[in-house]
């Protein structure tokens, strides 16, 4: 129950607002973070029926239509799985009370109104993901290109004429481009970003 009602102990309107870490604890999110895991919350923006948890790994979205409705919809989006891409900052303008930060993974497009007083960390977040997404954007080339050399070294493989030794070649050149690919795998899709949001959020 505290929890559900936490957003009005945090003064929170449709507008979102930047949670700090010492109220991580009164929001949802919280809940769902796989700290068995090394995960941690590195930013947080709340509404009355949203919560956007970005944590090294994920981002963690909980949908809902008021802070006190018991039915809400998670969605977990992991970064390894749903590469960002298309990041914006729209600042405000005069009369505006908030500014909008917008930001796509994979097909997904979100677009979070923010309180404009929480313009300088959300700064933060906006540099976070931007460099995330040139990370990705690179890794993503780099793995193309290791697939790609993969094709050509096999190609160039001459069989024998003899049929057990075509099998034996056949059986390593499998394990061998089964080994290269995981290796690349582990290489290129990255699955930890906290430290791109130690060095933007918490510098």
């Amino acid at each position: 129950m505290f929890k559900k009602v936490a957003s009005d102990m945090l003064g929170l309107s449709d507008i979102g607002s930047v949670i700090k870490p010492k109220d991580y604890d009164k929001v949802d999110s919280d809940d769902y973070i796989m700290n068995e895991e090394d995960e941690k919350i590195y930013f947080l923006i709340k509404s009355k029926s949203d919560e956007y948890c970005f944590t090294n790994k994920a981002l963690v979205h909980l949908d809902g239509t008021s802070a006190r409705s018991k039915k809400r919809f998670l969605r977990r989006l992991d970064y390894s799985n749903y590469p960002i891409s298309d990041v914006w900052l729209e600042t405000a303008g005069t009369i505006d009370m908030d500014v909008e930060i917008k930001f796509s993974m994979d097909a997904l497009m979100y677009s979070v109104d923010v309180n404009k007083k929480h313009l300088e960390e959300l700064k933060g977040l906006y540099k976070a993901l931007l460099k995330i997404a040139s990370i990705q954007h690179e890794n993503t080339k780099l793995f193309q290109y290791a697939e790609n050399s993969l094709d050509i070294a096999s190609n160039s493989v001459k069989y024998s004429s003899d049929s057990t030794s075509r099998e034996d070649q056949f059986k390593a050149v499998n394990q061998y481009a089964f080994d290269w690919m995981a290796q690349m795998h582990e290489t290129y899709v990255r699955k930890d970003f906290g430290e791109v949001f130690e060095k933007f959020i918490n510098n």
